[in-house]
């Protein structure tokens, strides 16, 4: 969601350096943009803007209007207040000596902010974030120590957040604390920095420290020193950031939704290759006994979004594989309904960014009851990774558009690894589909850029459907999970209604809104039950619909008697199909927003990572 960055430097603007920072985080979703500047004249510049960032580059001029060494900066995902110039960070305390920028919600800021009004503070917004700028004020004026100041804030706010502060008395020093919101430091030559997301500052450092929930740190731009919420110095562990940063540039790309739906054949192969040794899957850093496999009474796969849609292909795929009951339910909906948990039941949660809030909060959740976790996600050092009892991740790279292709792919792929590496513990596979699936798992990659080489057609039927408002995505079994995440696809980019149903289920109620020319995309690729698909696609032609059907090169020939369009991905084996399948539904979805002339890469109302409930 919002982004924060925060520098403290030697002799290097920071304006510049913070407006950079932004402009790298711009694929988290914003609505307003703003920087606070600590001036050598002991006062705090400031200037903020709703829209997007070009509004506030305009506005300083490139950050040249604006002098020192000393800054924050944030972009604002709005959701206490609407978008406008007043709710946009930083907030100002209401004698002007303090910046302040959050990530989160603070869940009892009006009971704060009333008693702040009765004290004759006046507030100029209606964000939750002013209120810890006010208080900041309130109690610095009390102990004139600004350090102490934040941890008197700390122990009397309630709720998640990731907080960069200045003050026009500290010249040199900026601070910051996270609680459920991420933030990381890290260290370069002519200064330091605070960040919510590494892409900000990879330019400038690869040496970087993770924050934990409850820490403090106090950055100059000679040192970083974290403490916890005691204020007692807490020793932290550096890390290297071992990606490229091209990987996080468009690299002469239109959309980094296109670029990384083209990578998607090597980020598979990353995620696979250094698992696979002497033809067996092996996972070095989970430590599941076939002991503990054996008294695994109950599996849930946890996520949002995109990471649940991988985790519904997860379900078919692990329950045919380890013969375990297993159960794919909402991160938001996890903890609220009283889940049944105990030591013999095995939580596996999926997220891309490893911070999303619900996400994070359903394995708390899972671990208090007695569950063990495993969370399978792609940035390294992320809360969920830091938190689970092991972690598999994905190695995708960097991930910038806010449609997720290669997060997804990486998911599935993982979640292939670790389903056959349980299946071969428990014993409920037979060696040779075991062998079977491992061989075409590795070839996937090969054959993902075989379709990739020759995608032509699914470009051609985008221009011919994106005129429709409304469509449907059908399928049974593996093809009804690929369906929901081709849905959304769909839905988040182009902004066309679109709804994924399970084939069988036409015929009991959705079937009455397809009408003349309904756009159905019937997806066959799950050879099983072919012959079922093709009745589903019958059905609907019978009431007028206009199907454009997605199959294998196998059942070409057969799709092509019934359905308007086909298009066609290589075969493989069937647990593993959604792989392949995935790609074209990413590219339809992709060129149809370009024929509608959306935003592609930053979707309206949308943020990258969801760190808030």
């Amino acid at each position: 969601m919002c982004g924060i960055i925060g520098f403290a430097g030697k002799e290097m603007q920071v304006a510049p350096i913070l407006l950079d920072g932004l402009e790298r985080m711009e694929y988290r979703g914003y609505d307003s943009a703003g920087i606070a500047v600590r001036s050598g004249e002991r006062r705090l510049q400031v200037k903020k803007a709703k829209g997007r960032l070009q509004v506030l580059l305009d506005l300083t001029h490139g950050g040249a209007d604006l002098e020192g060494t000393l800054g924050i900066g944030h972009t604002r995902w709005a959701t206490h207040g609407e978008p406008n110039d007043a709710n946009a960070h930083p907030h100002i305390s209401e004698n002007g000596s303090i910046a302040l920028v959050h990530n989160g919600i603070i869940e009892n800021y009006l009971d704060i902010k009333e008693h702040l009004v009765k004290l004759g503070v006046h507030f100029t917004s209606d964000t939750d974030s002013e209120v810890v700028a006010q208080l900041l004020e309130y109690h610095y004026n009390e102990c004139r120590n600004m350090l102490e100041a934040v941890g008197r804030v700390l122990r009397r706010i309630e709720g998640s957040y990731a907080f960069g502060i200045i003050c026009s008395d500290y010249p040199n020093a900026l601070i910051a604390a996270r609680k459920d919101s991420p933030l990381i430091l890290g260290r370069g030559e002519n200064g330091n920095f605070i960040a919510s997301d590494v892409t900000a500052i990879i330019k400038h450092t690869r040496d970087v420290i993770y924050m934990d929930d409850g820490e403090i740190a106090v950055v100059t731009a000679e040192s970083v020193d974290v403490f916890d919420d005691e204020l007692i110095p807490v020793h932290k562990k550096h890390h290297k950031v071992d990606w490229d940063v091209s990987a996080a540039e468009k690299g002469g790309y239109a959309h980094f939704m296109f670029k990384e739906i083209l990578e998607q054949p090597e980020a598979i192969q990353k995620t696979v290759s250094p698992r696979i040794r002497n033809g067996r899957v092996v996972l070095d850093d989970i430590k599941l006994t076939a002991e503990y496999a054996g008294e695994i009474s109950h599996i849930y796969m946890v996520a949002c979004g995109s990471a649940y849609h991988a985790g519904v292909v997860g379900k078919y795929v692990w329950e045919r594989l380890l013969r375990r009951p297993v159960e794919v339910v909402l991160a938001s909906e996890f903890r609220y309904s009283q889940p049944l948990v105990d030591e013999h039941t095995l939580v596996i949660t999926i997220s891309q960014s490893g911070e999303t809030l619900d996400t994070m909060a359903a394995l708390r959740e899972a671990k208090r009851l007695g569950g063990r976790t495993l969370a399978i996600c792609n940035v390294v050092g992320s809360s969920i990774a830091r938190e689970a009892d092991d972690v598999l991740y994905t190695w995708a790279g960097p991930e910038i558009a806010v449609a997720t292709s290669k997060g997804y792919s990486t998911q599935l792929a993982a979640l292939d690894l670790v389903g056959l590496y349980l299946a071969d513990l428990l014993g409920t596979i037979e060696p040779a589909e075991y062998n079977a699936i491992l061989a075409e798992l590795q070839a996937l990659p090969e054959k993902m850029r075989r379709y990739l080489a020759d995608y032509e057609s699914t470009q051609y039927f985008a221009s011919r459907y994106f005129n429709h408002s409304s469509v449907f995505f059908i399928g049974r079994n593996l093809d009804y999970a690929m369906g929901l995440e081709g849905s959304l696809k769909l839905k988040e980019i182009s902004y066309i209604h679109s709804e994924a149903y399970a084939s069988g289920e036409l015929k009991h109620g959705t079937i009455s809104l397809i009408e003349p020319g309904t756009l159905v995309v019937a997806l066959g690729t799950y050879g099983p039950l072919f012959d079922k698909a093709m009745s589903n696609v019958v059905e609907v032609k019978a009431r007028g619909a206009e199907v454009l059907a997605v199959t294998t090169e196998a059942f070409r020939e057969k799709m092509e008697k019934t359905a308007d369009a086909v298009i066609s991905v290589p075969e493989t084996h069937p647990v593993l199909q959604p792989s392949l399948g995935i790609v074209p539904l990413q590219l339809f979805a992709y060129y149809v927003a370009l024929q509608r002339g959306c935003d592609i890469d930053k979707p309206r109302n949308l943020a990258k990572s969801v760190t808030v409930e």
